[in-house]
């Protein structure tokens, strides 16, 4: 696939690009609107294919889970090291493409590092996220952010109060994800650790509310996200609030995804580390 329609799709991957917008562009460089189209089973079925951890790794219990949010009833995937008694836990909020494989994968490698991981679908109040990817980022995109957030800290008190928990709790987001991981540190005061992947950041005035230690991670080629670093960094500094912020130089948005085109092994590599280590020191001491 040619670089050119790559840095589309990645662009695709991240907020601020509608369908009309993408398949304008990507119709540009393939040729008419016929040939954009025939573009994209090509990355959707990359995306369902991707994984590291299997499906039925023998190290794990996995599953869907209910919980209670504001909205109703919200389901989610688990994973869970085998036999495992006390476990932190550790809330996963997906891309704008829903709950699908590669964020289910990402659980499963949250668990093989000894946590109970848990990713919501936060299409649940709309019927769940559906087998089309764009259907599902036009979903993510109607959604209420108020009452999303919530259910996202409702997850956090679920992971806190189970009968296996040690009642510590971290939140990692990637792309709309990232932005949501923010908004859970601003609205869950008993959130012990956030990891934003390229979110958006939340308002200046809103960060004196977070308790929990952050460390976020940017891509350095991410001029919209990039933006919004600077006052992010100094509300944090003014709020007194515990944080590491990261720029990957060359990665781009979406770099973490190694189903999709954006993928930069090195910088995700990196990022994975500087996590595991991090979540192991706020959620394990």
């Amino acid at each position: 696939m040619p670089l050119e329609i790559k840095d589309v799709i990645g662009a695709a991957e991240g907020p601020g690009m509608d369908r009309r917008e993408f398949l304008s562009k990507l119709a540009a460089l393939t040729g008419g609107t016929a040939a954009a189209v025939g573009v994209l089973p090509a990355f959707a079925s990359a995306s369902a294919e991707g994984q590291m951890v299997a499906t039925d790794d023998p190290r794990l219990e996995t599953g869907m889970i209910e919980y209670d949010g504001p909205s109703g009833k919200m389901r989610g995937y688990t994973a869970r090291p085998k036999g495992a008694k006390m476990l932190a836990g550790v809330l996963i909020v997906h891309e704008n493409r829903g709950l699908n494989a590669w964020v289910q994968d990402m659980a499963r490698r949250v668990a093989l590092e000894g946590f109970l991981a848990l990713a919501p679908d936060a299409l649940s109040p709309v019927g769940g996220t559906p087998a089309d990817p764009d259907k599902a980022r036009d979903l993510i995109y109607k959604l209420d952010g108020t009452a999303n957030t919530k259910n996202y800290v409702a997850a956090v008190a679920y992971l806190k109060t189970g009968p296996q928990a040690t009642g510590k709790v971290a939140c990692m987001g990637f792309c709309w994800g990232g932005g949501v991981t923010n908004q859970v540190a601003v609205n869950a005061p008993d959130l012990a650790a956030a990891v934003p992947f390229y979110g958006m950041q939340p308002a200046a005035e809103d960060v004196p509310k977070i308790k929990a230690a952050m460390l976020i991670h940017y891509a350095g080629d991410d001029q919209r996200i990039d933006a919004g670093i600077p006052a992010f960094e100094e509300a944090l500094k003014k709020a007194g609030v515990e944080f590491k912020i990261y720029i990957y130089e060359g990665a781009k948005h979406a770099f973490m995804n190694d189903t999709g085109a954006a993928y930069n092994k090195e910088a995700a590599g990196l990022a994975w580390k500087r996590t595991v280590d991090f979540l192991k020191t706020k959620l394990k001491s």
